[in-house]
């Protein structure tokens, strides 16, 4: 098909000009004809880090739902949001439930079995837990098994800690968020906390592991410059959420990509009371903006980003497709350009609504009045159905 009309995003430009697309590519010459006047043609959101599929999965602690369906819904959420590729933030870690390395284990089987049905490019980023030194030789074979290319460093013991023996109320609230007793939850928590002194040769093997597997990792949630640095020497590179300006601002030095959540730019700073993500923007230390807990959020920071001043929207739409894509390594898409996957987000340029998103040139979500005009064609288009 060939899209005419519209203001494309090419490189850090919006041009008006015409794309073709051929056997999932963005290509040059004729086709069906779609007008998209009025429309932006955006590259497709490349998500490094939600954990949103939760809501799918477990809407209520104790109210679960198949993880397949989960799955399938949170598919469909991630293309209505103009997302094209995303990594699902699965944990593996020592408090139970569904951050449990057994729940991790049947989530990356129903994904394998669910990958046919799934219109967006869903992967999963394992987000480990620096105490679960007992599942060293399992990880690895989990990581192997199905292909797992991102991993994330959390260690969120100590804090943990800290909050319990501030009080029993927040042991019940940990607890629950698991579906855990409290006394379970504890027992788990204190076992972990044995586990301390094996944690480095843990992360070290686990790095030289990841190494030879081409794995991708970083760490999540660095309180200080020494934490940061400590996993950069690893080979951790990724940093993502830190804490504090300190954190990002070393981590950009050692050149190390810096990721933040999109809702924080959107909701104005951070809901656990951390360091906004428009002041390391401001300062030049944010590479990436990531889903976090809610889609919509992405697409919304790039646009208020622009709105600011703070970068231009080719700047801040960078931050969301462009740069994540380059920082996972993935050359075919991240860009409106010839021979890349034909990889995009459209958007009403009046209301800023997303009103279609293509994955491979496929239709993945369509509404709105874009809907009507690509459904007078829609005997000779491709749809994700197809």
């Amino acid at each position: 098909m060939r899209l005419t009309g519209a203001k494309i995003l090419r490189g850090q430009e919006l041009v008006t000009d015409a794309l073709s697309i051929a056997n999932g590519r963005i290509s040059h010459g004729p086709g069906v004809e779609v007008d998209l006047s009025g429309y932006l043609i955006l590259p497709g959101i490349v998500d490094l880090h939600g954990d949103a599929f939760e809501r799918h999965i477990l809407p209520r602690p104790r109210a679960a739902f198949s993880i397949e369906q989960g799955l399938v819904s949170t598919d469909r959420e991630a293309a209505a949001n103009g997302v094209t590729t995303a990594w699902l933030a699965q944990s593996w870690s020592w408090e139970g439930g569904h951050r449990s390395p057994d729940f991790a284990e049947a989530f990356l089987q129903a994904l394998d079995v669910c990958r046919p049905r799934m219109q967006t490019d869903l992967r999963v980023q394992i987000r480990c837990e620096t105490h679960t030194v007992d599942t060293l030789a399992r990880l690895i074979e989990t990581i192997r098994h199905h292909r797992i290319n991102y991993v994330i460093f959390n260690n969120h013991l100590d804090e943990m800690l800290q909050e319990i023996e501030a009080g029993q109320e927040a042991l019940i609230l940990a607890a629950k968020s698991v579906g855990r007793a409290p006394e379970q939850y504890r027992a788990a928590l204190e076992q972990a906390r044995t586990r301390s002194t094996q944690v480095p040769r843990f992360v070290c093997t686990l790095a030289r592991a990841f190494d030879e597997l081409g794995v991708r990792y970083g760490s999540h949630d660095d309180r200080d410059g020494e934490t940061r640095e400590t996993y950069s020497m690893v080979g951790a590179r990724i940093c993502a959420f830190p804490l504090t300006k300190q954190v990002a601002r070393m981590a950009s030095a050692q050149g190390d990509p810096v990721l933040m959540g999109a809702p924080n730019v959107v909701r104005g700073g951070s809901q656990a009371g951390n360091v906004a993500a428009v002041e390391l923007i401001e300062a030049g230390c944010c590479d990436a903006l990531v889903s976090d807990y809610y889609y919509p959020a992405l697409s919304h920071a790039a646009f208020q980003l622009a709105d600011s001043g703070l970068r231009t929207l080719g700047e801040a739409w960078a931050m969301i497709s462009t740069n994540p894509a380059q920082i996972m390594g993935l050359r075919d898409r991240g860009a409106v350009a010839e021979g890349k996957r034909a990889d995009l987000t459209i958007v009403n340029r009046e209301t800023r609504d997303i009103e279609a998103t293509l994955v491979e040139g496929r239709i993945t979500h369509l509404t709105g009045e874009v809907a009507c005009r690509f459904v007078r064609r829609s005997k000779q288009l491709p749809i994700a159905a197809e």
